[in-house]
């Protein structure tokens, strides 16, 4: 007998999830992805400031100081990553 439906997978997707992350996805990829939608997130943090004021622009602004922080931790981590490439690259 044909069935009209194929199998269904074997280790189906959680159903109480959103959004995933790819498993086969390495590390430096993350970290880049990261840095670009905390870079976003800046963006709209900076022009939100400018919309507001009083104490609302000063929680803005403390969220937009936090993010730059977390950037720049992002980017030295990326820095180091490029590290061993670079070694074993023969580059100097």
């Amino acid at each position: 007998m044909i069935k009209d439906s194929p199998n269904p997978p074997s280790d189906p997707q959680p159903t109480d999830q959103l959004f995933t992350v790819r498993l086969s996805l390495d590390s430096e990829t993350l970290l880049a992805n990261a840095a670009q939608d905390i870079a976003s997130v800046q963006a709209l943090t900076a022009h939100l400031a400018f919309e507001v004021g009083g104490v609302q622009r000063d929680v803005v602004l403390g969220i937009h100081r936090m993010l730059e922080g977390i950037q720049l931790m992002v980017d030295r981590v990326l820095d180091l990553n490029e590290v061993p490439e670079l070694k074993s690259s023969g580059a100097s």
